[in-house]
């Protein structure tokens, strides 16, 4: 095959072309038949193949996780129940609003019954504070004089009583008067948890709203004032 063969060819009479003339014509064809599928349609395809086989390993992933989720579903729900009993008993051990001043008296009483000179105890009311909107938690202050085992007897009684009680801020120092019965003064904080109830978290939410609402009144009243003098 030569060029001779590609000058005399006859577009009309394509039948008595050389074969290799034929053959290299066929090839030609079949190649950018080839090239125009693949970039009309084939490359499309592709692009496709590609997103959908993204889009199967994320469901794969998602469908495990989904799937460990529900295999552990069961215990989950064992532990809430747990939880819920736990945090029940928890609350059944923080006393009332009416229950408050009776857990008051049993530390003051403690104190004495463990044989401590009572100096100071006082319950800070100014300082409770709401805690998570579930309990409150009430300071009392003390602090009495006494020896290392009426201490230790006082902080077991507290410690051994149905509510709960903590004691922060220890501190044991020697007394300053000779006092053989009662060589050493402790100061300490302890905390009461008092459970907030639900009618008395809405009235102090009520509470709050009302006096937020009174403010807005007021200061709209002073500006309506204002607006009068001016004019």
């Amino acid at each position: 095959m030569n060029k001779e063969d590609f000058s005399n060819l006859d577009p009309q009479n394509f039948g008595n072309w050389p074969i290799p003339v034929k053959g290299v014509i066929i090839i030609v064809l079949c190649a950018v038949a080839l090239f125009a599928g693949y970039w009309f349609d084939t490359q499309n395809q592709i692009a496709d193949l590609v997103q959908v086989q993204t889009e199967e390993k994320k469901f794969k992933k998602d469908f495990k996780k989904n799937q460990k989720e529900a295999a552990t579903l069961p215990r989950l729900k064992e532990q809430l129940v747990e939880i819920e009993t736990i945090l029940k008993d928890l609350l059944r051990k923080l006393p009332s609003d009416a229950e408050v001043d009776e857990l008051i008296r049993e530390i003051s009483q403690n104190v004495l019954a463990s044989g401590l000179n009572q100096k100071l105890f006082k319950p800070l009311y100014k300082s409770k504070k709401s805690e998570k909107g579930v309990y409150i938690k009430l300071p009392v202050k003390l602090r009495a004089s006494g020896n290392y085992h009426s201490f230790g007897k006082f902080i077991s009684g507290v410690a051994a009583m149905n509510r709960i009680v903590t004691q922060h801020d220890v501190n044991i120092k020697l007394t300053k008067s000779k006092d053989s019965k009662n060589p050493l003064t402790i100061e300490m904080m302890a905390q009461i948890y008092n459970y907030l109830e639900k009618g008395a978290e809405e009235e102090g939410n009520s509470g709050n709203n009302q006096s937020k609402n009174s403010g807005k009144k007021i200061s709209g009243k002073k500006r309506s004032k204002k607006k009068k003098r001016k004019h």
